[in-house]
């Protein structure tokens, strides 16, 4: 069985949910994409029922302070649960070049010389190059420069089990770079900064992102199975799941997944 549990769903300035960022839970552990802008991601990993122990494995899309600094969070109790016992093995932290060496660096500025001594150690940096291939949970996985308008980002596709993809874009519209990890998607991953109705209000193109009908015309175009909305707007937590499912569907056939916080997702049974 793999589950994807949405961590956080919001964009970078929400007050009533988390963050963007998700966790990837199969036999062989879990894979964490980013952890939010702070040390939040740690309450939403112990409502979630993920301990550090089973993470081994983080996949950073980008530098922006909502997806890198959770990171250093979680990399700061992994080497205190190291030194005290309570973690084995090692963690692993892929990314881009930029996204590493930014990370490594605010880890070495702010975290204790105990802290850091883990790195090289038991604590990995991992460069990808855009193609790059990365190993997690027992998965393969293939990581893509999504072709970012502002700070350089990494999306991937990940080889499920029953020869199914899952596909993560980012938070920035779609590329046609990425055809060739997106197209026939089982699982497609997208932002969706706001309604398509409401783009006055959150004024999303002029902050490069999309809406959930440009979502749904989308996984149209690339045929995919199933549509994941995340990076919303958190003023309509209320209607969300039930309006953006509607907008999307007004142009795809396929599933529409519009999650809450803390939602778990079965993958593969």
């Amino acid at each position: 069985m793999v589950e994807l549990i949405m961590l956080g769903t919001g964009n970078a300035a929400v007050t009533r949910c988390y963050n963007t960022c998700f966790a990837i839970k199969a036999e062989d552990g879990v894979l964490l994409v980013d952890a939010g802008g702070g040390n939040g991601i740690l309450a939403q990993l112990e409502a979630a029922q993920l301990p550090l122990s089973s993470i081994h494995d983080i996949f950073v899309t980008h530098t922006h302070t909502d997806h890198i600094l959770g990171v250093v969070w979680v990399v700061r109790m992994v080497a205190q649960a190291i030194n005290s016992g309570k973690y084995s093995g090692e963690l692993r932290v892929y990314g881009h070049a930029e996204a590493m060496q930014v990370l490594e660096s605010i880890c070495r500025c702010t975290l204790p010389g105990k802290v850091c001594a883990h790195f090289a150690q038991d604590i990995h940096f991992v460069t990808l190059e855009d193609g790059g291939a990365f190993r997690a949970v027992g998965m393969e996985g293939l990581a893509f420069d999504i072709g970012s308008t502002k700070a350089k980002q990494y999306g991937f596709m990940l080889q499920l089990p029953g020869k199914m993809r899952l596909t993560c874009l980012g938070d920035e519209p779609y590329n046609p770079r990425a055809e060739t990890y997106a197209y026939g998607a089982d699982w497609l991953l997208c932002e969706a900064f706001c309604l398509y109705e409401h783009r006055e209000r959150f004024r999303p193109y002029e902050k490069h992102h999309s809406t959930a009908a440009d979502a749904g015309r989308l996984a149209a175009m690339l045929q995919v199975k199933n549509l994941l909305l995340y990076h919303t707007e958190d003023r309509t937590l209320s209607t969300r799941r039930e309006r953006y499912t509607a907008e999307a569907a007004a142009s795809f056939c396929g599933a529409v997944h519009v999650p809450d916080d803390l939602e778990h997702i079965l993958l593969v049974p």
